[in-house]
């Protein structure tokens, strides 16, 4: 086998090994957690209630706030249990499937952000066929689309990393097994793996991003032709939620992952893999409440509607 077995398992190091800020780290990550997850399920839940907002923009903005959770759910957890225990092992095949998971979950967020933007293309360039264009059954196969291409392309990303020969050290100096901080554990020249997973990096995260920029050129051009004032404010605005949590998104994500293992810092990936893992997800919901009237009149209709029953 071109894998060595000589590790079975891998030692996560997480943030500190002092277990007075363990316990510091343990409260704030946890509270982070709750209100990611809490703040996504809300927008989930007042979505689902709402009859006013089954439309395609807050369907996709559903499964948007479905992923955060998934992925945030990904390695949360197992890191909240290793910042109170004296154990922080991880074995082979679970480090492969978290780190399988939360880059199929990272990948179709990606393109659920070019569908997302795709939905606003459609709505402000062509409005008067926005749900004649953007019919249920179309929203559904982008979806089911969406989550085939992240999940598939995100398996040939892993297989590079965990196909490589470990024959020690196993500690892993992060908080979950992501690709770059196990890769540069490898008992060979990843060379000529780094070139390949550049090259699959760059494929899955530009072409993503080059979609959703030429359709915000294409919504830039509408916009400016509308004569009114107000609805061109209005019709940017529309767009500024979804601008924000992908350049969020983006950023980090691109420096992780596009970058050579020479370049590989421990400490800063630490933090920066924090960002887009979590506070992307605690930031997503915020960012959307915050600048949704839909939203906003939703939650207080819930609210209402349970105090008078």
């Amino acid at each position: 086998m071109w894998r060595s077995y000589s590790v079975t398992e891998f030692i996560l190091l997480g943030f500190s090994s002092d277990p007075t800020s363990n316990r510091i780290l343990f409260i704030i990550f946890l509270l982070l957690y709750l209100c990611s997850v809490l703040g996504n399920g809300l927008i989930i839940i007042l979505i689902c209630l709402d009859s006013h907002l089954h439309t395609p923009m807050y369907f996709f903005l559903s499964i948007l706030s479905l992923l955060d959770m998934g992925y945030v759910t990904t390695t949360m957890p197992q890191m909240l249990v290793h910042l109170l225990s004296s154990s922080k092992l991880i074995s082979f095949e679970g480090c492969w499937l978290q780190m399988y998971v939360f880059s199929a979950l990272s990948l179709t967020e990606c393109i659920c952000f070019v569908v997302m933007a795709y939905d606003r293309y459609v709505a402000i360039c062509f409005p008067l066929h926005y749900m004649l264009i953007l019919n249920w059954d179309l929203c559904v196969r982008l979806v089911v689309g969406t989550w085939a291409c992240g999940f598939f392309f995100s398996l040939l990303h892993t297989f590079f990393t965990m196909r490589l020969p470990f024959c020690g050290p196993n500690m892993v100096n992060h908080y979950f097994c992501e690709g770059p901080s196990v890769r540069s554990l490898a008992c060979m020249d990843t060379h000529l793996i780094e070139v390949a997973d550049l090259v699959l990096s760059i494929f899955m995260a530009l072409t993503p991003l080059s979609l959703i920029l030429a359709s915000y050129i294409h919504i830039t051009m509408a916009i400016l032709k509308i004569k009114s004032t107000q609805s061109r404010c209005k019709a940017f605005s529309t767009c500024a939620s979804h601008l924000t949590v992908v350049t969020l998104f983006y950023a980090p994500a691109i420096y992780i992952y596009m970058r050579p293992n020479s370049r590989y810092t421990p400490e800063r990936d630490k933090q920066i893999s924090l960002f887009y893992n979590v506070f992307t997800a605690l930031l997503n919901p915020v960012v959307y409440s915050l600048r949704n009237k839909d939203i906003k009149a939703a939650f207080i209709k819930v609210v209402v509607r349970d105090r008078v029953v």
